[in-house]
């Protein structure tokens, strides 16, 4: 079994509020804030990178740990905003940090990326292929925001977070499950095509557009709160555990009513529900990992507590992982 040794974050220091965004788009905190309990989120500079964040990320979990980067032997990062097409963006916080035996690669699952990265990761140690490992979910979302669409402008930011993989040194404290899940048959209600092959890029007469988010709100909001509620009830399962073990439930923060409806169908009290979109938005894969490195510096999570981490992205994809710190 696979425990986490080291959390880290990192987040832009340029903050947009709400106050900002009614000045770019026809919206309003208070429309804003009801819809989605967003105050602020931070955002990228010009000339900043994924890879930025993710190695500074990194270097703090790996201190928290008391690991160096040549002990590990692998780098997995979840992110669907990657600094370039091709190589991946872990070579990039393997080049930077000197992590020399550490493989790296990419896993581009939306929403979902660190918990799907965090299930390579853990069965890798779980399987002795390796003793020591990073992953990281990242996100520079606003470089795919239409700031014109005041439907998902409202909702993204950009942020890492990053976490340290050992060997569990005690069976009763790790990470006890994880679980995957997904389905192509929604995937054109959140999507972005970008360089992909079936957009225009191919032909040499590339649309402004294609490079944006598309979102239908009203169907992923449905399908959201049907795929946590289950990767919640799966993971726990595989844990042999319920929901009445769960001290914290750690969710993908995408909109808060999303959150507050998947804890209310679980049962979860809200005030075990831990929440920081009002601060960040939406920073898709790195929302999990930034939750957690923020729930244990601030108190909230306690050694010997069970967390249960949950996902939902475009595609769709979901995942859930149920940790005993």
């Amino acid at each position: 079994m696979a425990r986490i040794a080291g959390i880290g974050k990192s987040v832009p220091e340029t903050i947009l509020t709400n106050a900002d965004l009614e000045k770019i788009v026809d919206t309003s905190d208070e429309w804003i804030t009801a819809r989605s309990g967003i105050k602020e989120r931070r955002i990228m500079r010009r000339g900043d990178k994924t890879s930025d964040y993710c190695i500074a990320a990194a270097r703090q979990a790996l201190e928290r740990a008391g690991v160096s980067p040549e002990e590990l032997e692998f780098i997995i990062l979840g992110t669907i905003s990657p600094d370039m097409r091709f190589p991946a963006t872990a070579i990039f916080v393997q080049e930077a940090l000197n992590a020399v035996n550490a493989a790296a690669w990419d896993i581009s699952a939306t929403c979902s990326g660190f918990l799907y990265s965090l299930y390579q990761g853990e069965a890798i140690i779980a399987l002795g292929r390796a003793r020591k490992g990073l992953v990281i979910g990242a996100e520079m979302l606003t470089s795919v925001t239409d700031y014109t669409d005041r439907g998902t402008c409202v909702l993204f930011g950009d942020g890492a977070g990053a976490v340290v993989l050992t060997e569990a040194e005690q069976d009763e404290r790790g990470i006890l499950s994880t679980y995957l899940g997904s389905g192509g048959n929604a995937s054109q209600f959140l999507y972005c095509i970008g360089q992909g092959t079936v957009g225009s890029v191919g032909t040499g007469n590339a649309v402004d557009g294609e490079r944006f988010c598309r979102m239908n709100g009203n169907e992923v909001f449905k399908y959201a709160v049907r795929t946590l509620v289950k990767s919640a009830n799966e993971s726990l399962r595989i844990a042999g555990l319920t929901t009445a073990d769960v001290d914290w439930l750690v969710p993908h923060q995408a909109n808060l009513r999303i959150m507050e409806a998947t804890a209310e169908r679980l049962g979860i009290p809200r005030e075990k529900v831990y929440v920081n979109i009002h601060k960040y938005g939406n920073t898709s894969s790195a929302s999990v990992p930034i939750a957690l490195e923020e729930g244990r510096q601030d108190g909230s999570f306690k050694d010997g507590q069970v967390l249960c981490c949950i996902a939902f992205g475009g595609g769709f994809t979901w995942g859930g992982a149920t940790i005993r710190l």
